[in-house]
């Protein structure tokens, strides 16, 4: 539900890329031979690059250079810009991500080093690229913008020219081209097709179509004639299909993901596992060996842990689970985790706030969200000021408002019980005759958060092939959702939260300029992530939760000001604080009136609430 976006990069103190060769081999690579795959590849990739640097010089910005403008043959000259981009997307976006960010980047400003420990460090980045190109030409072109059109495209061009440098002599591997096709076929599922990059053009069908078609000729090259598989089939019929169905509102992109998309990754995940030779193992979320996004196991919940030694166990997890349940842990006794994180209510509370554990009387900041998928983010708290499960688990036992407790005094309540010590023995076995730490403690608090990942929903029995798991009203909430109403370009399929596919490293937030209350539309004061950050761009921005469950978890936003998703579905289609006539200056959310009818509304609100798990 956006056509602008403020992205966090999130550091954590174990990498999220390379982590180690799944063979022992560490044998210098040799030369790639001019003949193969990978040599071919890279000459194909580094001519689409310059190809596409001649289109915008010789076209897009001759256009724009003109005294007198043809506002028609710049946007066509723009929209084709779009369609050479993605011709080599897929190599981009893996191997130069930054790079890639400078030719097609959010049209907002973003920060670096935001998660650093002295926010004095981050500093605000002017957007670039081809969406601040958008913004200038739709949805109205205004001649006082001619001469930032001629400059964005400068900065287009010689951006282009960086990644030219880079993929003149980059040696290409046979893995890391598969990895990226693959990784391509779940971003144009994912963004893609939702119009996260186009929002005001929606020409994002074509796009997804030029895209496969230039992955289509680089996977030729690993299908062998006699290969049965029909991973080339089903590119070529998934093509058609794009083609025949190009209205960005009435594509039906449940069909296209079941039918084409996912066999299409299955197939290249299929050439990657049968490759010989060493493969580099990466640390991310999104299980390197999947087929597609939506099976059972594709996430790793340890992703986001602080290291190695605070990985899941059983063991663990049953510690956790009983420190969960204790209301020993709270500074006066009354209050445990479970208190305002209810099994029954999904792990959230049924209150718009919940109250101070010291004074009835009081509220508390902000609403308790769901803990079910918690694992599956990258920063935690609505204002992402804790990096890990970990840090916020020490937050939230300190808070003088919300548990008041003490580690010191936990630990020794903790070491005085025999019972909890044959279970803090099994589960840090290291620990041997050491003392019970808060380290301990919280780890086992977090590794069982990190147990509730829950994704077997009806929603993920449809994707996995079960064609009856989802109404057609669900299906059409579905095609709603990642289409139309623009809900998907905030709440990223399948986790629909705020973690940016298909990487899935970078948290988002969004300004939605959220109301005190529903009988009161004055914009609430909470400054969420700007209190952290201190960039006015930040003012009243929050983290994306994710909407599993969601049914369950009423009231919704940071503050449940909204008792019902029926509620929810207006503010969002009215255009967030403007609609409410807020003047936030920094909104995120589209102002524009999303003309949802009022059975589009249920439509979407029943595939909402069809992502309940278990």
């Amino acid at each position: 539900m956006r056509s602008k976006k403020i992205g966090i990069i999130a550091l954590l103190s174990i990498g999220l890329f390379i982590v180690g060769f799944t063979s022992s081999n560490s044998s210098p690579r040799p030369q790639i031979e001019g003949n193969s795959p990978e040599r071919k590849i890279q000459k194909v990739v580094f001519s689409q690059i310059v190809s596409f640097r001649e289109y915008v010089n010789d076209s897009l910005l001759y256009e724009l250079k003109k005294d007198r403008l043809d506002e028609q043959k710049v946007r066509q000259a723009f929209l084709k810009s779009r369609l050479l981009l993605k011709k080599f997307e897929w190599a981009s976006e893996y191997f130069t991500a930054d790079l890639s960010r400078r030719l097609n980047g959010p049209p907002v400003e973003e920060i670096e080093n935001a998660d650093l420990l002295d926010p004095s460090l981050a500093r605000s980045i002017d957007p670039i690229g081809l969406q601040v190109i958008e913004e200038l030409l739709y949805p109205e072109f205004d001649m006082a913008n001619k001469e930032k059109l001629i400059k964005e495209v400068q900065h287009l061009i010689r951006n282009t020219n960086y990644l030219i440098s880079y993929f003149e002599d980059h040696q290409f591997a046979d893995w890391r081209i598969l990895d990226a096709s693959k990784l391509e076929v779940f971003r144009i599922i994912t963004l893609g097709l939702t119009g996260f990059d186009n929002s005001l053009a929606l020409n994002s069908i074509k796009e997804a179509s030029e895209a496969l078609k230039s992955m289509r000729s680089i996977l030729s090259l690993y299908v062998s004639k006699g290969d049965k598989r029909p991973l080339l089939q089903y590119l070529d019929t998934s093509i058609v299909y794009l083609e025949q169905h190009d209205d960005f509102d009435t594509f039906d992109r449940a069909i296209f993901i079941t039918r084409f998309a996912n066999m299409i990754s299955t197939g290249i995940a299929q050439l990657e596992q049968n490759l010989p030779g060493p493969k580099i193992k990466y640390n991310r979320m999104l299980r390197q060996e999947v087929e597609t996004l939506f099976e059972s196991d594709a996430f790793n919940a340890d992703a986001f842990s602080p290291g190695p030694e605070f990985q899941v166990t059983a063991a663990k997890v049953k510690l956790g689970e009983k420190l969960f349940y204790d209301a020993a842990l709270s500074g006066n006794g009354t209050r445990s985790c479970a208190s305002c994180h209810n099994p029954d209510l999904s792990f959230s509370d049924g209150m718009a706030k919940n109250i101070e554990i010291h004074d009835p009387g009081k509220l508390l900041t902000r609403n308790a969200p769901t803990l079910l998928n918690a694992a599956l983010q990258s920063n935690y708290f609505y204002d992402m000021r804790a990096l890990t499960l970990e840090d916020q688990i020490f937050d939230v036992i300190s808070s003088r408002q919300e548990m008041d407790g003490s580690m010191e005094a936990i630990i020794k309540y903790l070491s005085d019980d025999k019972s909890y010590q044959a279970l803090f023995d099994s589960a840090f076995s290291e620990r041997r005759e050491q003392r019970i730490s808060q380290d301990h403690v919280a780890n086992a608090l977090a590794s069982y958060i990190r147990s509730l990942v829950k994704l077997n929903s009806r929603f993920d029995e449809y994707m996995r092939g079960k064609e009856n798991a989802l109404s057609t009203q669900e299906l059409k909430g579905f095609n709603l959702f990642m289409g139309k109403a623009k809900c998907a370009t905030c709440h990223f399929a399948p986790l629909f939260n705020g973690v940016t596919p298909p990487k899935y490293i970078t948290s988002e937030t969004e300004v939605l300029g959220v109301p005190v209350s529903l009988a009161d539309s004055t914009l609430d004061a909470d400054v969420g992530y700007y209190g952290v950050i201190g960039i006015d761009a930040y003012k009243h921005a929050f983290k994306i939760p994710t909407i599993r469950n969601i049914k369950r978890t009423a009231p919704y936003m940071h503050n449940g000001a909204y008792a019902t998703l029926n509620q929810v579905m207006e503010f969002y289609n009215s255009g967030g604080a403007a609609g409410l006539g807020i003047k936030l200056p920094n909104q995120t959310l589209p102002e524009k009136n999303l003309q949802l009818s009022d059975s589009e509304k249920k439509d979407i609100i029943a595939f909402m609430e069809s992502l309940e798990s278990q």
